[in-house]
C-alpha cells in the first residue's frame, strides 16, 4: 500500500508502481492495493486537490479496504497459484499493513506470511529523536518534516478526532507486547534521515519483547519516502532486500 499521510497518495505514485513493476519483474505475484483517503483539511497544502466528499473516510475505512484486499486475496489465492501471501506498505501504507495484521490477529484470520514495513509511521504521539538522529536532522533540515505536531495532526485527521484513546490497529506502536504475540515474521526498511523511523523503532521493540521476528534495516543515504524516488540507490538497495526476503519465503 501507497504511502501519503492517509489523505494523499494513488496506485501511480512510484512507491506502489514502481515497487510493484520491480517485485512482479522479480517473479512475485503482486496485488497492488488502493484505498479511500480522509479529507484533506483546508489548512494542509494540497487541500485543493481534492474534489471528490471524502467526509465518510475517516479511520476505520482506510483499514476495512486492505482487510477486504487481503480476504480477496486469500480466497483466491490458490487459483491464481500463490501459496505463501505477504502484506506491505510504505508510510502510511506500513501503518494499514500493521494495522490489517492486528485486527487479523485479533480476529484468528488468515496471517501473512511476511510484514513488510518500508519508514512506517506507527504512532500519533512520536518520541524525541536520539542524539544521532536529531545531528542528521539539524544537518539536513529538508527532511525534518515530521514533528511531533504535524505527526498528530495527521492522525487526528485520519482518525477524525482525539488521539486519545485510539485502537491499535490505528495507531500500531501502542500495541503492547500481549497484543502483539504471535505477529507474523516482519522486515522493516527505515530511512536514515526520517523522524518517522523513531516510531518504528518502538513498535519493533515492542514486538521482539513478545518473541517476534523483526528485521530492522536504516537504508544508508536515504530520508522519508525513498522508495518514490527509483532514481536513487536506495530505491534499488530496499527493492532488493525486499526481493530477498520474499525468495527465502517462496522458497521455504
Amino acid at each position: 500500500m501507497h504511502g501519503g499521510g492517509f489523505a494523499f497518495g494513488d496506485l501511480d505514485m512510484p512507491e506502489a508502481d514502481a515497487v510493484a513493476r520491480g517485485l512482479a519483474a522479480a517473479g512475485t505475484t503482486v496485488f497492488s492495493v488502493d484505498y479511500r483517503l480522509a479529507p484533506v483539511p483546508p489548512t494542509w497544502d494540497g487541500a485543493d486537490q481534492q474534489t471528490d466528499d471524502r467526509s465518510g473516510n475517516r479511520y476505520p475505512a482506510a483499514s476495512d479496504d486492505v482487510l477486504r484486499a487481503w480476504e480477496w486475496a486469500t480466497s483466491h489465492a490458490e487459483e491464481l497459484g500463490v501459496t505463501r501471501l505477504a502484506i506491505g506498505g510504505a508510510s502510511a501504507g506500513a501503518n494499514l499493513a500493521t494495522g490489517a495484521t492486528l485486527r487479523l490477529l485479533g480476529a484468528d484470520g488468515i496471517l501473512p506470511r511476511l510484514v513488510v514495513l518500508a519508514y512506517p509511521t506507527l504512532l500519533a504521539v512520536q518520541p524525541a529523536p536520539g542524539p544521532a538522529l536529531r545531528a542528521a536532522l539539524a544537518a539536513h533540515p529538508e527532511h525534518d518534516r515530521f514533528g511531533a505536531d504535524v505527526v498528530r495532526d495527521m492522525y487526528e485527521n485520519y482518525l477524525g478526532g482525539s488521539v486519545i484513546g485510539a485502537p491499535i490497529a490505528a495507531v500500531p506502536g501502542l500495541a503492547s507486547a500481549t497484543e502483539l504475540r504471535g505477529f507474523p515474521p516482519t522486515l522493516m526498511i527505515n530511512s536514515e534521515i526520517d523522524e518517522l523511523s523513531v516510531s518504528g523503532d518502538v513498535f519493533a521493540a515492542t514486538l521482539r519483547e513478545a518473541g517476534g521476528d523483526v528485521e530492522v534495516v536504516v537504508e544508508p543515504g536515504t530520508d522519508h519516502g525513498h522508495l518514490n524516488r527509483p532514481e536513487h540507490p536506495g530505491f534499488a538497495a530496499s527493492m532488493a532486500r525486499i526481493a530477498q526476503r520474499f525468495a527465502g519465503l517462496a522458497a521455504s
